[in-house]
């Protein structure tokens, strides 16, 4: 089994900056995890996905540039930096783990199956 808890999620003005932390713990190892969002109203939308070694990673068109996926295994956590805010990003961010060890970074939430309870990110105008 597998947990994961978000954390650094909140209030934050448009041009700001903010990095959200995930904690992984159970059976982790070789897995391809990522990030993803629900804005108020919306679906549920893929925001970025990152490798086990950390030298792949995959980002929708709507946040490259801005936002940055890393990890740090040996602290079983992955972090999402994201620089240049803007209202847009207001959503819920949820990360996500594919412990099938396909190696494969998707976009699709259904290939992920173990996800957190997510953090609010409000970006003020």
């Amino acid at each position: 089994q597998v947990s994961l808890v978000e954390s650094g999620g909140g209030l934050v003005q448009a041009g700001g900056s903010m990095r959200l932390s995930c904690a992984a713990s159970g059976r982790t190892f070789a897995s391809v995890m990522g990030w993803f969002r629900q804005p108020p109203g919306k679906e549920r939308e893929f925001v970025a996905a990152i490798s086990w070694s950390g030298g792949l990673t995959y980002y929708e068109d709507a946040v490259k540039g801005r936002f940055t996926i890393s990890r740090a295994n040996a602290k079983n956590t992955v972090y999402l930096q994201m620089n240049s805010l803007k209202p847009e990003d207001t959503a819920v961010y949820y990360c996500a783990l594919d412990s099938s060890r396909s190696g494969t970074l998707s976009r699709k939430d259904l290939e992920y199956d173990y996800w957190g309870e997510g953090t609010q990110v409000t970006v003020s105008s």
